[in-house]
């Protein structure tokens, strides 16, 4: 057996475990340190360490076998908790990290930085604990790099000693399974002997292992419930760590360790996770598994040219008669519900909860307050809303700045908020929940809001183009603008005026839009709106001249036949379009995209209320299509970026129809319009008021 196969399977749990080690870290009450969570903690530690030495990952073997020892000692009682030493475990963890990024790509991790590590894990051990953390010796990086037995646990916690036998109980496997389990158990030790059958098979095995150990190595290749390790002539059991039953409360999950762990298997932990599945279920039957994710766009890609395919002869059926092709119609609407059905249900594979992006934020919210010498507490809502996994991990970047924002600019000092009268410490919420076919991810604080006047004498004084008549939330958009920044001094959290108008880039990219809503004195809202999902997209199709284009249907509000009255002419040509008291700005497409062949009559045209950023648009059409779900084909990719035009999609016809970008179409309109008036300023509806605009008319 090729042990490289499952270096895929170690490095994602690996992962797992130490996403789940910091967050645990970070929760923990140095005060009053929760039992529970220092032997989640540990547990992590310890099945890395053991994945690391069957795969020959040295370094992080080692690594994580001091940090092991140093949080034995922790779970022990025997070393007090504080802020510092947290960090520094904190600190391991990223280093942890880096070593499996290393391994991961083919490399061998740092060795200075892996020197350092180990220095600093056994200096902690030394002043603390007055040991190193292999029982005695100097902390020197030799000492520390030296690979070390695990420390010696009692029999019953199934630990081999130096020339042990462990008796290995694989059960419910097939036979090539189970020969490929024994050639592994080989390289762990020596198989001495081995009989039964497919229920359960027994190897005996010498080994300097331990139970735990070789647990921890089989669980990355086969389910819990099918390895029991138990030492020669002992009695069968199962580690507490991998019985999810009640009754395995009363046994210690760690007897190696001496401490209260007696709690630890009443809530899930790391090395838990697989043993929460029930048993019922029967041996080697598993609730998930794991695929890659280029399989899952495979199959995303053909889910998607299906619903073209069914577009299509959805369209030649239409064509004919009702009548006389009943059964072909019936049959074509049934086809069309089960495609419906079949896109959602691959979709879905691909949503994961916002909790993979909120877990990363606990960390940076430390760092940042306390190199801010703030007090900030941070509050999440809707971590199990869903959101496509290629926007998670786009999402994080934009998301971290605007959270370093808020933690410097929105929130005071305590001093600050004091005087105030508000709590020395300060509220930072991420929320996360669906609207329609969108997310909104909002970032509040209960800051001091945004200083309008500040803006807009920042602005002025970079040059920017602005009026005191700008609405609110155009003056908001001004924090977005390239080089833009109120801070007073250069600091490593912000002040250079970069970083915003990347977010806002970034952002679009996505197919999404930032909207900011804030009150002086009381804080600030940033809000993200995102689609659900770039891959399959509900949209209307519309007709101008003989081209049909498609409008994302999220972001349509209404269509309208405009009447004279209702439009207003502005200097030059600019025209609003007045509805229920609010005036719009009109784009034409045809003029936008030079569409030939369209009605120019604004009266015989069709207006579509749309919304783009926040802001809203009358677009007008010739003709209204229909509604129809299309197929997001990436433009730039297969062509070039063209203005006003975000993705193409393929109809059910064969032909090719652009789906639009609201905000680009706007702002391509403006800008044919501006080359055709050379030398005139650039006239602002935005900055108009109401007042203005009917004087105008």
């Amino acid at each position: 057996m090729d042990i490289t196969d499952f270096y895929d399977t170690f490095f994602e749990e690996a992962e797992e475990l130490l996403a789940d080690m910091e967050r645990y870290l970070l929760e923990l009450d140095v005060e009053e340190p929760d039992a529970e969570q220092l032997n989640a903690i540990f547990r992590a530690a310890h099945s890395i360490k053991g994945g690391a030495g069957t795969f020959g990952f040295d370094v992080l073997q080692k690594t994580t076998h001091l940090f092991e020892n140093l949080l034995d000692h922790t779970r022990r009682g025997e070393l007090a908790l504080r802020r510092d030493i947290v960090d520094t475990f904190l600190e391991t963890k990223d280093m942890l990290h880096d070593q499996l990024d290393a391994y991961r790509n083919g490399n061998e991790p740092d060795q200075e930085a892996f020197e350092r590590i180990c220095r600093t894990l056994q200096q902690l051990a030394l002043e603390e604990i007055g040991q190193d953390l292999d029982g005695g010796g100097a902390p020197a990086p030799t000492a520390a790099m030296a690979p070390e037995p695990t420390p010696v646990v009692e029999p019953e916690a199934g630990a081999a000693t130096a020339s042990g036998h462990l008796i290995v109980a694989l059960l419910g496997l097939s036979d090539a399974n189970r020969q490929l389990l024994v050639e592994e158990l080989g390289q762990l030790g020596e198989v001495r002997d081995q009989s039964g059958d497919a229920a359960r098979y027994e190897v005996t095995l010498e080994t300097t292992a331990s139970a735990d150990d070789i647990e921890a190595v089989m669980c990355f290749i086969v389910e819990p419930e099918q390895v029991e390790v138990r030492a020669a002539g002992g009695e069968s059991s199962t580690t507490a760590a991998t019985d999810p039953e009640p009754p395995a409360a009363d046994a210690p999950a760690e007897p190696a360790s001496g401490g209260p762990a007696a709690t630890a298997v009443t809530r899930s932990a790391p090395t838990q996770k697989p043993a929460a599945k029930s048993k019922a279920k029967g041996a080697g039957e598993s609730t998930s598994i794991r695929v890659s994710v280029d399989k899952v766009d495979q199959i995303i890609n053909l889910v998607g040219e299906l619903i073209i395919t069914q577009s299509m002869l959805d369209q030649t059926v239409g064509e004919l008669d009702g009548v006389t092709n009943g059964s072909l119609v019936n049959g074509m609407n049934l086809l069309q519900r089960n495609a419906r059905d079949l896109q959602e249900a691959v979709m879905s594979i691909r949503m994961i909860p916002m909790d993979f992006v909120f877990s990363r934020f606990p960390r940076v919210v430390r760092e940042t307050s306390s190199k801010l010498g703030k007090e900030i507490e941070l509050i999440t809502e809707g971590e199990s809303t869903e959101l496509d996994k290629s926007l998670t991990e786009r999402i994080i970047d934009p998301l971290t700045h605007l959270v370093r924002n808020s933690l410097d600019h929105g929130i005071e000092p305590p001093e600050v908020r004091e005087a105030a009268g508000k709590p020395r410490t300060g509220k930072l919420t991420l929320s996360a929940r669906h609207q329609g076919g969108n997310i909104l991810i909002e970032v509040i604080d209960d800051g001091a809001g945004l200083n309008r006047d500040r803006l807009l004498a920042k602005a002025r004084e970079n040059g920017l183009n602005v009026a005191d008549t700008m609405s609110d939330d155009e003056v908001w958009q001004l924090i977005f603008a390239p080089g833009f920044s109120t801070a007073r001094e250069v600091t490593d959290v912000s002040g250079r005026g970069v970083g915003m108008d990347v977010v806002k880039r970034n952002i679009q990219g996505m197919g999404g839009h930032v909207q900011i809503m804030s009150t002086p004195g009381e804080g600030t809202t940033i809000r993200i709106v995102l689609p659900l999902t770039l891959a399959i997209l509900d949209g209307m199709s519309i007709k101008v001249g003989d081209e049909v284009f498609i409008l994302p249907l999220s972001a349509v509000l209404e269509s309208l036949q405009p009447a004279r009255e209702d439009l207003y002419a502005m200097a030059g040509d600019d025209v609003v379009l007045k509805v229920r008291d609010e005036y719009l700005p009109v784009v034409a497409v045809h003029e936008a995209l030079d569409v030939p062949g369209a009605r120019t009559e604004l009266t015989e045209t069709i207006a579509v209320i749309v919304q783009g950023e926040g802001r809203r648009y009358a677009l007008l059409v010739d003709d209204l299509v229909g509604q129809q779900q299309v197929v997001v084909k990436n433009l730039e990719t297969n062509y070039r970026k063209v203005p006003g035009v975000s993705a193409a999609t393929i109809l059910g016809d064969g032909s090719v129809a652009l789906i639009l970008d609201i905000t680009g179409l706007h702002r391509l309109s403006r800008t044919k319009k501006e080359a055709r008036r050379p030398g005139r300023a650039a006239h602002s509806l935005e900055a108009l008021s109401d007042n203005a605009l009917e004087t105008s008319s």
